[in-house]
């Protein structure tokens, strides 16, 4: 946890949001494995953890948005508890270290949910997405867990992000410790991707690592020869000579903070002329949309500049035909980079995106595209200082796109489907780097991790 008067800080700086009522906020539970006494690692919902500190289970805070009083509400621990867990703080010892003066039995919550709403006051809730939450909620709120999610507070809900996506110095430090592990993570997966070695060999030699931090991951780890495969979590493949493999791994710090990076590179340590090619294309896109980025730029205008970057090199090497804006805009680009250029990231590692996607990313005039490719762009509003992102721009080569867009014509008066299925075998590339928006620019955030051609070869030549 932080000092107990950042905790204080948050509230105090959601209470000048204008809100009126009480504003709740759920902690989360352990969820089962398989069995109820066998849990998955314990993950605390990140807008109660940033407002309350404690990572948990079993916790609920609450926020009188009139009064400016803030509550924690859980349970003391009795002797059941204490023989399997050993020794635990009071909850008033918890609160405190939160900067809070008030706790209340667990028990008592419901009918502090329930005077309020008697009194006419209002019930302010970010919206849920997990469903112990959702039974929850629709308890206190008496009402079907089903109508929960609908009735969540946008207003509240907006306030908390512009509050979360402003990141403190502490915060900053914190992903900077994730991605102190997270390099180590990176740079051991280069070293040891070698012919004949098995993918998930080289996953356990990561997660290793961050184990002996007591660490967790932020998100599954994404490591495939099947780079194309945007998401593929499959590790089975074994590794040969000349495959380019791509590496998302990140880890999250002690304090909940994530860290979110790719890279791609060679099994055997070299790049094919056809690799570094395009490989260079996509260090290209990262490096000018990461020079583009400052407050007040929209990052939809940065993920065009991305991608209209690996147009233009895509132009000359016969890929498309036609004009680069053009391309762009109709979203023909599309079939090499289907993806957004990046999201937001802090406490989760796409940042308060459980609280609504286009509420986080979009706003102030900007809409979300319709086109392929660009809808996927997770953030496209105006950025602002303090805000931390991904730039992870991407060029792959998807035989089932291809097949399809051919088949039906889509833009074929700008894509040279002949030439894309001469790569069809080729895989996937992306360079994912986090980056924070400052008063003037932006910073990679973190000790670089090798990525281009050269610093790749370099520290894979072991």
């Amino acid at each position: 946890m932080f000092a107990p008067s950042v905790y204080a800080q948050r509230r105090a700086g959601l209470q000048q949001a204008g809100l009126n009522g009480l504003l709740l906020f759920v902690g989360n539970v352990d969820s089962p494995m398989n069995y109820h006494d066998n849990t998955l690692p314990f993950v605390q919902d990140s807008s109660f953890r940033y407002f309350f500190g404690l990572n948990e289970p079993g916790l609920a805070g609450v926020i009188d948005a009139d009064s400016g009083e803030a509550t924690l509400f859980g349970n003391d621990p009795d002797v059941a508890d204490i023989v399997w867990t050993g020794p635990l703080p009071s909850l008033a010892e918890r609160a405190a270290k939160a900067a809070l003066e008030r706790s209340r039995p667990y028990a008592e919550l419901a009918q502090t949910v329930a005077e309020a709403r008697a009194a006419g006051r209002p019930v302010r809730y970010l919206a849920p997405y997990r469903g112990e939450t959702m039974i929850e909620m629709g308890r206190l709120l008496d009402t079907h867990p089903a109508q929960v999610k609908a009735g969540f507070c946008p207003e509240l809900t907006r306030a908390v992000v512009a509050l979360r996506e402003i990141k403190g110095e502490e915060e900053i430090a914190e992903m900077e410790a994730a991605l102190g592990v997270t390099h180590a993570m990176h740079i051991a997966a280069m070293q040891n991707a070698k012919p004949g070695v098995v993918e998930y060999q080289v996953v356990g030699i990561m997660e290793g690592i961050m184990r002996r931090h007591d660490w967790q991951l932020a998100y599954p780890s994404i490591f495939s020869k099947r780079g194309e495969v945007l998401h593929n979590h499959h590790h089975d493949h074994v590794l040969q000579q000349g495959d380019l493999v791509l590496n998302d791994t990140g880890c999250a710090s002690g304090g909940g903070y994530a860290s979110d990076i790719t890279r791609t590179f060679p099994v055997g340590g070299k790049f094919s002329t056809r690799q570094r090619e395009l490989y260079d294309i996509v260090l290209d896109m990262q490096l000018s949309a990461i020079d583009a980025i400052r407050p007040g730029v929209k990052y939809l205008d940065v993920h065009k500049l991305s991608a209209r970057v690996m147009v233009e090199h895509m132009l000359r090497l016969g890929f498309f035909r036609g004009d680069a804006h053009e391309i762009v805009e109709s979203g023909a680009y599309a079939i090499a980079f289907p993806h957004g250029l990046g999201h937001q990231i802090g406490m989760d590692v796409h940042d308060m995106e459980a609280l609504g996607e286009d509420l986080v990313g979009y706003g102030d005039g900007t809409a979300r595209s319709p086109l392929f490719g660009m809808g996927y762009l997770r953030l496209g509003k105006a950025l602002k200082a303090g805000m931390v992102l991904t730039v992870e721009p991407g060029l792959y080569f998807i035989p089932a796109l291809i097949d399809a867009w051919e088949k039906e014509g889509r833009h074929s008066q700008y894509i040279d489907f002949a030439k894309f299925r001469e790569y069809a075998d080729f895989g996937g590339i992306r360079i994912e780097d986090n980056v924070l928006v400052t008063a003037d620019g932006s910073r990679v955030l973190g000790e670089p991790i090798p990525k281009t051609v050269d610093e790749v070869e370099a520290v894979m030549d072991v």
